[in-house]
């Protein structure tokens, strides 16, 4: 029986977000949340590996107490547990300081076998909480994985395959193993009215700063965040080119080296 523990994030629709041109921040204000679609990959292949190999899944994330849906959307999709890390003091953390807030409420939980993530998230696309948790929770980690093509419970191994620049591999991971999931092969699943309904009704689990045992406040939220980001702003938009057809080679390239003489 595999413990599993899925890490999760809700995000903004960036799809809907605009950037405020005087501050340079993010107007999240009215803009929907959503679960973050690389995390949905995750989410079905540890459903998949449940339903194979038998265990429970435990979802965890960190985020106000709207978070909550995202969670409730991961309880309706397959997982077992959901867990809520929800404080003050935990806002504007970074990487560095939200993957501490995560391994240190985890370890309340159990050890677990196999911990799934998302490649990166839409709202910071860092890619790198994947890695850091690997690191404080002492996993072994897959990156990339298209498919997860067995696990050896009796020997402690997951074998899979990755996706590489140019082609894939087969790699083997030992338990505790975290892996990143590309979404080739794991679309997560549309719940039933049923498993939708218990979800509304599931408990959720709550930690906060003050009931995660030991936890530092020098490595939380702002103080604990080395990152700063001064300020967020859309990317310049160039001219539109020109379509250059002066019906023959010679005098397009005519006109095109005039043009460029002309920028000079």
């Amino acid at each position: 029986m595999l413990n599993i523990l899925v890490c999760v994030k809700q995000v903004p629709d960036v799809n809907l977000v605009k950037i405020d041109p005087e501050t340079g921040s993010l107007i999240r204000k009215g803009v929907p949340a959503i679960l973050n679609p690389h995390d949905e990959n995750a989410l079905e292949a540890a459903v998949r590996m449940k339903e194979c190999y038998g265990g429970t899944v435990t979802c965890i994330t960190m985020g106000p107490d709207q978070a909550e849906e995202a969670l409730r959307e991961c309880l309706a999709a397959g997982a077992d547990r959901a867990v809520l890390l929800s404080d003050r003091a935990f806002a504007n953390a970074d990487t560095l300081a939200t993957s501490y807030v995560i391994v240190s409420a985890a370890q309340l939980l159990g050890r677990f076998d196999l911990v799934f993530c998302g490649k990166e998230s839409l709202d910071g696309a860092t890619g790198q909480m994947a890695s850091q948790l690997a690191e404080r929770l002492d996993c072994s980690q897959l990156s990339c994985v298209e498919e997860i093509l067995e696990v050896d419970e009796a020997a402690g191994i997951v074998r899979v395959r990755r996706t590489l620049e140019k082609g894939s591999e087969i790699a083997e991971g030992r338990f505790p193993c975290l892996m990143t999931v590309e979404k080739t092969k794991y679309r997560i699943r549309i719940p039933n009215l049923k498993s939708w309904k218990a979800s509304r009704k599931a408990e959720i689990l709550r930690y906060n700063s003050r009931t995660i045992p030991g936890l530092d406040p020098n490595r939380i939220g702002d103080p604990g965040s080395p990152t700063k980001v001064p300020r967020t702003y859309p990317p310049v938009v160039g001219e539109r080119g020109q379509m250059l057809d002066e019906g023959g080679t010679e005098k397009t390239v005519e006109k095109l080296l005039g043009l460029l003489a002309d920028l000079l």
